[in-house]
């Protein structure tokens, strides 16, 4: 099969992000399928050139690299100038491609839902529509935006993507209510959960080298690495740096995003010399930096929808061997307590963060016990090798169903996007 995948904000190996398309890509042209990737040649998280970074690629993957804007996160309105760029160039190239059989197109950002859509209608697999994360309900929920009429214009028109989609991918078991709450029937609805390439890992590894340039020699490095942003709410790790001063513990922040600039004003401020930040890494350096701490931190804001989420990081963290420090609850708290993989503290706490990070630190073995079960769970359970084959097997299903076969359960509400959501 040639499968087009349509993702602005997609990462390789060689970008910051997570790069969860690239290794289910790298799976099914593993299998004989051939996969071309549309993606933006800006960097979604840091607004910089991609670069010469899709070199060495596996024989039957393709990425095509669309120009796109360097504002893109300097205003809303250059973001959705972004948005528009980058799907009407997807929808110009993706017409010129050869013998599509199916088409992946990944939300958010919503906008390229549209040209997926569109290319998808002539191929004989339709349109496989991934919801990677809830917007604009995130959005609202956040205070980002406010519910209105752009919000309502936003839901009817994902409304009308799900009705027009052969299936629709959710990579956390905490979306399936919601989905359905838009009138899609259950049996359209496949789980392929955020996962890891756990063998990138390796726990046994320490990483004195970073250690070492993070001055973190005779420390407790807890370290987050991912996107810094409003969503993730770390200033309760300034908090807790303040509380564990004196200690022989060091918070590292690995990541980039429109938070950063005033973390770091507010850091120097308080005079926390026990916290520092680190640039961004792509993910073929992740293994090196997790196997620098001792415990790992994946932290978002106290949002009720936030309790929906997968997030990529602690999987990694899994795959690495480290103790997960979770302030996020919901069905992830599920995944980490369910491995006995590390402690969960209630958001926006920083006591009690505090109070956690002590206690990994003044129980080593304990902390490795945690790191050594969480690797375990994730080989287990979280591989991305056994969603590879899952999305393999959904794709053949897709293939071995005519056009005319389609559930009678699926609907395909008109695209009218006025009044109410």
């Amino acid at each position: 099969m040639h499968i087009l995948i349509i993702h602005q904000a997609f990462a390789g190996p060689d970008d910051p992000g997570g790069t969860r398309h690239f290794e289910l890509a790298r799976h099914l042209v593993q299998h004989g399928h051939r996969v071309t990737i549309l993606a933006s040649a800006v960097n979604y998280l840091t607004g910089a050139p991609v670069g010469d970074v899709d070199r060495d690629l596996p024989p039957g993957l393709r990425i095509i690299r669309l120009p796109g804007p360097s504002t893109i996160h300097t205003s809303y309105a250059a973001r959705f100038t972004s948005f528009l760029a980058f799907s009407i160039g997807a929808w110009r190239t993706a017409r010129r491609l050869d013998a599509v059989d199916v088409v992946w197109g990944t939300s958010p950002p919503l906008p390229q839902l549209l040209p997926a859509w569109a290319v998808s209608l002539g191929c004989p697999g339709g349109l496989v529509l991934e919801e990677r994360d809830l917007w604009p309900e995130f959005a609202i929920g956040m205070g980002v935006v406010r519910p209105g009429l752009l919000t309502a214009c936003a839901v009817r028109f994902k409304r009308a993507m799900y009705g027009r989609a052969r299936r629709i991918v959710i990579n956390s078991p905490g979306f399936r209510r919601f989905i359905e709450e838009h009138g899609v029937a259950p049996e359209k609805i496949r789980l392929v959960p955020n996962g890891v390439d756990t063998s990138q890992f390796h726990p046994e590894l320490r990483g004195d080298e970073l250690r070492r340039a993070w001055g973190a020699d005779g420390k407790f490095v807890v370290l987050y690495a991912g996107a810094i942003g409003a969503a993730n709410g770390l200033e309760v790790v300034l908090d807790a740096a303040d509380g564990l001063r004196g200690s022989h513990v060091l918070f590292v922040l690995i990541g980039d995003g429109k938070a950063r600039p005033e973390l770091m004003r507010l850091a120097r401020s308080r005079g926390l010399d026990n916290l520092c930040f680190a640039p961004a890494v792509p993910k073929s350096r992740m293994a090196e930096v997790l196997a620098a701490s001792d415990a790992c931190l994946a932290i978002l804001r106290d949002i009720p929808l936030f309790q929906t989420t997968y997030p990529n990081k602690v999987f990694d963290y899994m795959a690495a061997g480290r103790p997960v420090l979770l302030a996020i609850d919901g069905v992830i708290r599920e995944v980490v307590e369910r491995a006995d993989a590390g402690l969960f503290v209630k958001p926006g706490d920083a006591t009690a963060l505090a109070a956690a990070v002590e206690r990994l630190m003044r129980a080593p073995e304990e902390a490795r016990a945690m790191g050594q079960r969480g690797r375990e769970a994730a080989v287990e359970s979280f591989d991305r090798r056994l969603q590879g084959a899952e999305v393999e097997a959904l794709l053949a299903e897709l293939r071995s169903t005519s056009a005319g076969g389609r559930a009678a359960a699926e609907v395909r509400p008109a695209i009218d996007l006025t009044g109410s959501a």
